[in-house]
C-alpha cells in the first residue's frame, strides 16, 4: 500500500489516532514510538477497538496483514499522508510561530476567523513533527481556512513543519530568548523562526507582522505580501489600555475602529490581539464581527488567566516562560494599581549554559520594585543571590500559599511547563 492508496483509505475514514485509550470505532491507528512506548506493540489492540487500519514499522507485530500497513517509519508515513492531503485543499493556510503568544495568537485568529469561514485550527499546543500533521488531517474537506501553529526548540524544525503544511500566509509573533539550549543563540532563536519567512518568501506568500519589532521587518524583505500592524505607521493600528488586569484594544484605523474589551492580561497581549485584528480584516470580515469575536475569547490553559479568588485576583500565566515571556510578566504586573502584589515564579528550562544568568537577571529586574512577596520555585533559581522567599517545588509553594492570610492581593503565578506553577492554587 502507498501513500495515495492509504490516502483512499483516509478518505473513508478521516480519523487518525496515536492512542489506543482514545480510539474510536472506524479510526485509522498510527503507531508511533517515543522513548518510552512503542506504538507498534499496540496495533493488534487498536483493530480490536474498531480501528480499521493500522499503520506499523516492525515486521515482528504485522500479525494481520489485511488490516495493517507495514512502512519503513510511521511516523514519516504520517508525514506524507498529511502533505498529500494538504495538496487536496486549495484554501488559504495562515502558520502561525514565535517566542511568545503563538498559541493566544492562533487563538484569537482563529476565533476571528471561525466567525466567518469553516476553520480548522490547531488543538492546544500541538505545534510538533506529530500535532501539525495530525492538525493537517483534521481538515475537513470542505474547510474554508486553517490556522497551523508551528513549535520548534532547534534550527530547521519550522522549514520541515513547511514542507508539510505549505502555509500560504505567515505570522511570526516575536523573537526572543527561548530554548538557548537547542538553537545555541539569540541568532539561532532568529534563524530558526525566520525559516517561516523563507518559505513565504520562495512561494510568493503573505506576512503579517507587528511593525514595532524592527527586526521582523528587516526579515520580511523580499516576501510579495507584508500587512503590518501596531500603535502607527501600520497597515492596521491601535492603542493598547491597560490601567487595569485585564488588557482592551483601542482600534484606530480601518472598518475595525472601536474599543475591543478584551479577557486577557497585560499589554504584552496588544500584539496578538492586533494580528487577530489584521487577519481578520485582510480576508474581509466585518470590524463588528471582529471587535465581538475577540472580546468573547476566554484564555484557558493557564495562559493570561485571571482567577478570582475571594478579595484576592490571580493572574495564571503557568504554561510555559522563558526569559523574554517573565520580563513581560513581571513589568506588566508591576504597572498594575494594587495594594499588595505577590509572585510566585518558577524556574525557566532549557536556557542551555546562560540559564544562571538569564534567572539572575530576572531577580535583579524584581528588585527594581517593591512587592509584598516574592516566592521563587525550583530550577536554577537555587543557584542566584536573592533576597526572596526560595521554594523547591510548586507544592512547597502551595503550603506557603495556603498559610498566607492575603486579602484585596493580586498575585502572579509564571514558571516553565515543567515546574507545574497551576498547582499554586490548586
Amino acid at each position: 500500500m502507498n501513500i495515495a492508496q492509504l490516502y483512499e483509505v483516509y478518505r473513508n475514514h478521516p480519523s487518525i489516532q496515536t492512542d489506543t485509550r482514545q480510539l474510536k470505532q472506524g479510526d485509522i491507528f498510527f503507531a508511533l514510538k517515543g522513548p518510552n512506548f512503542n506504538g507498534n506493540a499496540y496495533a493488534a489492540a487498536a483493530l480490536e477497538a474498531g480501528a480499521v487500519l493500522a499503520v506499523i514499522d516492525e515486521a515482528e507485530y504485522n500479525t494481520q496483514p489485511e488490516k495493517m500497513m507495514l512502512t519503513t517509519d510511521v511516523l514519516s508515513t504520517l508525514q506524507q499522508l498529511a502533505l498529500h492531503h494538504r495538496k487536496q485543499l486549495k484554501i488559504p493556510f495562515l502558520a502561525i510561530t514565535g517566542t511568545n503568544g503563538k498559541t493566544t495568537t492562533k487563538e484569537l485568529v482563529s476565533t476571528v476567523l471561525a466567525a466567518e469561514f469553516k476553520t480548522t485550527a490547531t488543538i492546544g499546543n500541538l505545534n510538533n513533527h506529530i500535532g501539525v500533521p495530525l492538525t493537517i488531517l483534521r481538515i475537513p474537506a470542505d474547510a474554508e481556512i486553517a490556522v497551523i501553529e508551528m513549535g520548534a526548540n532547534h534550527e530547521h524544525e519550522i522549514e520541515a513543519y513547511c514542507k508539510i503544511a505549505l502555509p500560504t500566509h505567515g505570522i511570526i509573533t516575536n523573537i526572543g530568548k527561548a530554548h538557548l539550549e537547542g538553537f545555541g543563540s539569540p541568532e539561532g532563536v532568529r534563524r530558526a523562526k525566520g525559516e517561516l519567512y523563507d518559505f513565504l518568501r520562495a512561494n510568493e506568500g503573505t506576512v503579517f507582522l507587528c511593525n514595532e519589532y524592527p527586526y521582523l521587518l528587516e526579515m520580511s524583505k523580499g516576501i510579495p505580501q507584508v500587512i503590518t500592524y501596531g500603535q502607527k505607521d501600520a497597515t492596521y493600528t491601535g492603542d493598547p489600555i491597560a490601567d487595569t488586569a485585564l488588557l482592551s484594544v483601542k482600534v484606530t484605523s480601518n472598518e475595525a475602529t472601536g474599543l475591543i474589551p478584551t479577557q486577557l492580561v497585560g499589554a504584552y497581549n496588544f500584539p496578538n490581539v492586533m494580528a487577530a485584528v489584521a487577519v481578520g480584516l485582510y480576508f474581509n470580515i466585518p470590524g463588528e464581527t471582529i471587535r465581538e469575536a475577540i472580546a468573547g475569547y476566554v484564555p484557558s490553559n493557564n495562559r493570561s488567566q485571571v482567577i478570582k479568588q475571594g478579595t484576592n485576583t490571580v493572574i495564571m500565566d503557568a504554561y510555559n516562560a522563558n526569559p523574554s515571556s517573565m520580563k513581560a510578566a513581571i513589568e506588566n504586573f508591576a504597572g498594575i494599581e494594587a495594594a499588595q502584589k505577590v509572585l510566585l515564579l518558577g524556574g525557566m528550562m532549557e536556557l542551555g549554559p546562560d540559564s544562571v544568568d538569564e534567572h539572575q537577571a530576572l531577580v535583579d529586574l524584581l528588585q527594581r520594585t517593591h512587592w509584598h512577596a516574592v516566592v521563587l520555585v525550583g530550577g536554577d533559581f537555587s543557584k542566584v543571590k536573592h533576597p526572596y522567599i526560595y521554594m523547591e517545588t510548586a507544592a512547597a509553594a502551595a503550603e506557603w500559599l495556603r498559610h498566607q492570610e492575603f486579602t484585596d492581593t493580586y498575585i502572579l503565578i509564571k514558571g516553565s511547563r515543567s515546574m507545574g506553577m497551576e498547582k499554586v492554587i490548586q
